[in-house]
């Protein structure tokens, strides 16, 4: 199974939460327990509501420290974690596409997901001998040592990595019940972490015109699998 320690699985769901966007980082581990996530390392990414795109930098800068902290690559560049904002933590065609280019020269690796309402989903795919893969549980486990939240801190890893891709931007946000806008500013210190960004399908349709090709293609293979972005009797899409 992947376990993770309380505070990992704490900051995991803490930018799950922060953002209707997805979220991407690397899960650390110690070197004697592989599978056992201590900490959710975010590196710079774009993301949107149904894509995280990694910064090669970021990424190349990121795996330069760990290896300076004296870590081998197995114990940070091997467990890719991401959340969807949806109830869905199945994974999408390009996620499937991203874990098998990026993570597929790799002699094992597993790609994790968790989803708005808790679900969750892992894989470990494994290429020495014959090579396979096999859906395995994910569990916390609260039977170890494990540090306090830090959400200060947590908030300005998430403020320094992660920027909304503007095509998914929308300046009129519906205004909020007065108490979950109040938590959320308490929290953040700035209206600006607001967290329920819509489309009507006319806006949307909008965007995705000026998308270029290739993108494009990528939007509508996700909206394909993750059909709870669109809400059939108001019309709107949800990012």
């Amino acid at each position: 199974m992947l376990r993770f320690s309380p505070t990992a699985w704490a900051k995991l769901l803490f930018m799950r939460d922060v953002t209707d966007n997805e979220v991407g980082g690397f899960g650390i581990t110690e070197a004697d327990d592989l599978l056992f996530v201590t900490d959710f390392a975010l590196v710079k990414q774009k993301v949107s509501g149904v894509s995280v795109s990694f910064a090669d930098e970021s990424v190349a800068d990121f795996f330069e420290d760990q290896v300076e902290a004296g870590r081998k690559p197995e114990q940070f560049a091997r467990i890719w974690l991401h959340t969807h904002p949806g109830n869905s933590p199945e994974p999408s065609m390009t996620d499937e596409a991203t874990f098998t280019r990026v993570f597929g020269s790799c002699d094992w690796s597993v790609m994790c997901i968790v989803a708005q309402d808790g679900g969750t989903f892992a894989r470990l795919r494994f290429n020495v001998g014959p090579g396979g893969e096999v859906k395995i549980p994910v569990y916390v486990d609260y039977g170890c040592e494990f540090d306090a939240t830090n959400f200060e801190l947590w908030k300005q890893q998430y403020k320094a990595n992660v920027i909304e891709d503007e095509i998914f931007k929308q300046t009129d946000k519906p205004k909020q019940p007065a108490a979950n806008q109040q938590k959320e500013v308490e929290l953040f210190g700035n209206e600006n972490f607001s967290k329920v960004p819509l489309f009507s399908s006319e806006d949307l349709l909008s965007e995705i015109d000026q998308m270029e090709p290739l993108e494009r293609e990528m939007f509508m293979d996700e909206l394909a699998v993750r059909s709870d972005f669109w809400d059939e009797e108001s019309g709107v899409f949800y990012g």
